[in-house]
């Protein structure tokens, strides 16, 4: 039933279910002081390091970063959508799943869209089977290495010949005609406007997001028509740039996903996972683009880019590097694997064999610094001193690209070893010739939303609203919650997890909801613009609004925007004892006081500059009381006892 499943419901549902139970079905627990822990299901480890926490109702990895509720584990672990996880979790506690009306505001319907290209899919694998023109599309599949087994994985079909096939299959009305034309199956001539079916007398590959939707679809011709490759037209749920033929395939073949091998074709997916490579994705007609790398590390730590070793391949490559240089955080790894000229990953495979194929990529995939700088030094002499200071020149901007931390600090010890300047040189000319880029002016509801989400709603589920920083306000305005969004004007994210007064504040709120109650004059702390007091003040408002409001429940508010990645580590940090009220009352003073203190610097300084410019006898009866209160406040501080200002007799 479609509809709107109410935040109230999936508030309630998760304040009746234990994590624990939720998990230990799936993952066998062992009970380790407050917590409970294993190897992590999401990643492959020798040691435990997967974590699940019966009081504050969520798991994190400290090997991987997974994290969440128990909703986000079994949609994780269970390979379902969000509202199939939903209704399989209610169920466990006997709870029907209540659906509300659409609102005429919300965005477009796109459910229908699905499951249209679902039967557009079921067609063309019909057609294998009983188009006339089959065995010609089985003997294409049979010369290129393919099996039943493995067309039957990815659903790989045939479009017979013909302009109308699928058009006289599935437009039974004007309207599904139209939805045909919207994801670009059937294409419409402008002068006579009628329409005919795009994919004809092709080899059908169903192109799936990352939650098994057929989205679009690649077609591979069968004679020597042209173009060789066509894909489906972007359209309002295919956008060829943020989408990676195979990951979907990848992810449910592999539990253990770890490294990923991005080719250049889907013929080259499919032909690789016949000889048992099951982790190779491709781009669908487009550059290696940022929304496809940070898709990747999402979901691997390792990306293995493969491409021909002409010139074209290196310069495709280069544009991959390029793309992923913002991206590499320690522990994230990119390699490049360049094949024999005039070869590719399908050829390959099947000249020389699966494990010869992974061999070839374990000892001859160029790390990433040895290509940035292979690359670089193309055409530069490095005998001499103004070649090795252009060197130094051309990667500075792409140095500055990455993100601080051991990666970057390692490339700039291998650039100082090149050109012979120490790393202090190369880090100040660095700092000194990158000027940081302003933020975006990005509006909330125009940023494209990451499809790759553990708590990522369907087409039709609108959860209800959220709260978001705005700092300059020091408010919290709500709008609607969309899983990966920046927020506009959103802080930079706090330094490493330090125990700070607002953090350790925050702890101990997450640990007891109740007291929030016992909270006075919030705004007062409003004063303090550090990020963590700002969440802290949202965290006590909302509680106040809502004292039935559960940790888990709380959470899940900010699940999978800046803030609910913020508490789930702050709520993953361990204080060595258990918390109590007089600490978190202490806490919350402590930062009245830093807040009073600032207010009276900004005040010295604001009288300061006042009086600098002032002759004598130039103050006015206001400033003149601002002064007297001030130095009264002053007095009080050291201990002086204050004067009488009383009017003189």
């Amino acid at each position: 039933m479609a509809g709107r499943i109410p935040q109230t419901f999936i508030d309630d549902l998760l304040n009746r279910l234990d994590i624990v139970d939720i998990v230990d079905s799936r993952v066998k627990l062992k009970k380790t002081g407050r917590n409970y822990s294993a190897c992590c299901p999401f990643h492959q480890e020798k040691t435990p390091s997967f974590t699940v926490s019966p009081d504050k109702q969520f798991y994190y990895c400290f090997g991987c970063g997974a994290s969440g509720n128990a909703l986000g584990f079994v949609m994780d672990f269970d390979h379902l959508d969000f509202p199939t996880a939903v209704d399989s979790l209610a169920s466990q506690v006997g709870l029907e799943v209540p659906r509300e009306q659409r609102s005429q505001k919300r965005g477009p319907d796109h459910s229908p869209l699905y499951e249209l290209m679902t039967k557009a899919n079921v067609f063309y694998n019909e057609q294998l089977i009983k188009a006339s023109e089959a065995p010609a599309a089985i003997q294409y599949l049979k010369q290129r290495g393919l099996d039943g087994q493995t067309c039957k994985r990815f659903g790989i079909g045939f479009a017979p010949p013909g302009w109308d096939n699928l058009k006289n299959h599935l437009a039974e009305d004007q309207e599904k005609e139209d939805q045909l034309v919207t994801t670009g199956m059937l294409v419409e001539k402008e002068e006579t406007k009628s329409r005919y079916d795009r994919f004809r007398d092709r080899i059908m590959f169903p192109i799936h997001d990352t939650r098994g939707r057929i989205i679009a679809f690649g077609g591979r011709v069968l004679g020597d028509a042209k173009p060789k490759y066509l894909n489906s037209p972007e359209s309002p749920i295919f956008q060829k740039g943020r989408e990676l033929y195979g990951l979907y395939e990848a992810k449910k073949h592999n539990r253990h996903l770890e490294r990923i091998l991005v080719v250049e074709g889907y013929m080259d997916v499919v032909a690789l996972a016949q000889q048992g490579i099951n982790n190779a994705v491709a781009t669908l007609g487009t550059a290696t683009t940022p929304d496809h790398i940070q898709r990747l590390f999402k979901t691997v730590s390792e990306v293995v880019f493969c491409f021909d070793g002409d010139n074209a391949g290196r310069r495709a490559a280069w544009r991959a590097l390029e793309s992923t240089l913002p991206h590499m955080k320690d522990g994230n790894q990119a390699r490049f694997l360049f094949l024999p000229q005039g070869e590719d990953p399908d050829s390959m495979v099947r000249q020389e064999g699966a494990d010869a194929f992974l061999e070839r990529m374990k000892t001859t995939a160029l790390s990433l610094d040895t290509f940035l700088f292979q690359e670089l030094s193309n055409g530069i002499d490095l005998n001499t001193m103004d070649g090795r200071s252009r060197l130094a020149t051309d990667a500075q901007p792409h140095l500055h690209k990455i993100p601080d931390g051991l990666f970057k600090q390692m490339l700039m010890q291998k650039l100082s070893e090149i050109t012979g300047l120490n790393t202090d040189t190369l880090e100040s000319y660095l700092n000194k010739k990158s000027e940081p880029e302003p933020a975006a002016d990005i509006a909330y509801d125009d940023y494209p939303i990451p499809v790759e989400t553990d708590y990522y709603p369907q087409a039709h589920y609108e959860p209800e609203t959220t709260q978001h920083f705005q700092p300059q306000t020091h408010s919290f305005e709500r709008k609607p919650f969309k899983k990966g969004f920046k927020e506009k004007n959103e802080p930079p994210a706090p330094a490493p997890l330090k125990v700070g007064r607002s953090l350790y504040a925050i702890r101990h709120l997450l640990c007891n909801p109740e007291l929030a109650s016992s909270v006075k004059a919030i705004n007062e702390l409003e004063g303090d613009g550090h990020p963590d007091t700002q969440l802290l003040i949202a965290l006590i408002k909302t509680l106040q609004e809502q004292p039935k409001l559960a940790t888990i429940a709380l959470i899940a508010q900010w699940h999978g925007t800046h803030h609910g990645i913020r508490l789930q580590e702050i709520a993953s940090l361990e204080l060595g004892h258990q918390p109590n009220d007089q600490e978190f009352h202490e806490a919350i003073e402590r930062i009245r006081d830093t807040v009073r203190e600032l207010e009276h610097k900004q005040t010295t300084n604001s009288l300061k500059q006042t009086f600098s410019q002032k002759k004598p006898g130039q103050i006015d009866s206001a400033q003149r009381s601002a002064l007297e209160a001030l130095l009264e406040k002053k007095k009080k501080k050291l201990g002086i006892k204050p004067t009488n200002t009383s009017t003189k007799k």
